[in-house]
């Protein structure tokens, strides 16, 4: 796109394009031209993440090819910890950077590697060792977009403009649900072998996140010195110092349920010939919770995170003790019961990530903010990784028994949150 044709679209699309939103003279001139490179870039790369959801696509992989309920349990305990761990570790040294892009580059490419060795590895290995090198390689893969997480929101305000960045965001996560509802779509039609599609569908978000670290390359992102390296926060002393953040971090932890247990709904729904529909339903509704439900927390969770966090805990709760109930009653492996139940689930998880994000800044100073993040991400992260051992441990004594487990968290996270301040008023 000339950056003629760049700037009359950037008009049509955005909301006061002659502001300047905060920015300097030579990033305005760009922001154009930037605006549509970020939009191509985080649509590649939100479309990759839903081909290849830990949650639901690659636990039905392993399920399919055999690699065990241990291998399953971990998948989003790693995918989840690992990319929140690294941070605390890595923000110093990316924030420091003259320009960020490069980081986000790398981070991107590095993810499209990963997903390319998923797909050999389920192509060419044996089950349990491509169990291994899936797992391993979702590693690679979360580490990577740690290191995405922590550039962009710098890159972003560095070439974009502050009333024209949530329609960044918007337009790519609008992008993403498009595409895995199509995703969906042809796992139910069962028009393509369910494997095929998998495979076909990690091999394109393989591709996705390498064009989305070429995309972000070109990016016009001016030099600067960077922003001063922070000390590392001490965790513990932090906590004491902070008892309502201590709490949060409880409570957040409680409630990981709620991204951990999707995994092992897929194990109680396949079963038999209803795998292709059970996957596509599933992926369907989790499409869909995302898409009517984060507005509507994000709105609620502005009036009381609190309440969000209560409210989310006990929706959880009801969701997961009905998937033990339709388990037990022989109902898992049916086209409709399964995918209902994780959008509830998912519409809580979705509730659970609003209200969480909403709590931590609303409740830290501006001061506070980055000591806050980085010693709730670390341990939280260092909880997932226990816990999702744990669970995946369970799991060998029946995925009902995880589901029951992840229940009584949800609402013992609920109603911890009680002792939660209103940190909206």
């Amino acid at each position: 796109m000339s950056d003629m044709a760049a700037e009359e679209l950037f008009e049509k699309v955005v909301n006061d394009p002659d502001k300047d939103g905060g920015l300097k003279s030579d990033a305005r001139d760009a922001e154009p031209r930037n605006f549509f490179h970020h939009v191509i870039a985080l649509s590649c790369s939100k479309v990759a993440d839903g081909l290849i959801d830990p949650k639901l696509v690659l636990s039905w992989l392993l399920t399919n090819l055999g690699a065990g309920a241990f291998l399953v349990g971990l998948l989003v305990p790693v995918r989840e910890a690992g990319s929140l761990l690294p941070q605390i570790f890595t923000a110093g040294a990316i924030h420091g950077m003259p320009r960020r892009k490069w980081a986000w580059a790398a981070g991107s490419a590095g993810q499209g590697i990963a997903a390319a060795g998923i797909v050999l590895s389920a192509l060419f290995l044996d089950a349990q060792t491509a169990g291994v090198a899936i797992v391993a390689l979702l590693a690679l893969l979360a580490v990577s977009r740690s290191v995405c997480s922590v550039s962009f929101k710098d890159i972003l305000g560095k070439t974009v403009g502050k009333s024209r960045r949530g329609t960044v965001t918007g337009g790519a996560a609008s992008v993403a649900s498009v595409a895995v509802i199509v995703f969906a779509g042809l796992l139910l039609s069962g028009l393509i072998d369910r494997f095929n599609l998998v495979i076909g569908a990690i091999t394109l978000a393989a591709l996705g996140w390498f064009l989305a670290a070429v995309t972000m390359a070109s990016l016009k992102e001016f030099h600067d010195e960077g922003q001063a390296k922070t000390a590392m926060p001490k965790p513990w002393a932090t906590l004491k110092k902070n008892p309502q953040l201590a709490r949060f971090i409880l409570v957040r932890s409680l409630l990981v349920g709620t991204a951990l247990a999707p995994p092992y709904l897929v194990m109680l729904a396949s079963s038999g010939q209803q795998e292709t529909a059970e996957l596509g339903g599933l992926v369907l509704a989790s499409a869909i919770a995302s898409f009517i439900s984060s507005y509507v927390w994000g709105r609620l969770s502005d009036k009381s995170s609190r309440r969000v966090m209560i409210y989310a805990g006990l929706a959880a709760a009801i969701a997961l003790g009905l998937a033990i109930f339709v388990g037990y009653a022989g109902l898992a492996s049916t086209v409709w019961a399964m995918p209902l139940v994780l959008f509830g689930l998912m519409v809580s998880y979705h509730g659970v990530r609003q209200a969480r994000s909403t709590h931590l800044v609303d409740m830290a100073g501006p001061d506070q903010r980055a000591e806050f993040t980085a010693v709730s991400n670390t341990l939280v992260g260092v909880f997932l990784l226990i816990a999702g051992a744990a669970a995946a441990a369970l799991a060998n004594f029946g995925a009902g028994l995880v589901i029951g487990v992840f229940l009584v968290m949800s609402v013992a996270g609920a109603v911890l949150a009680l002792g939660l301040d209103e940190v909206q008023e």
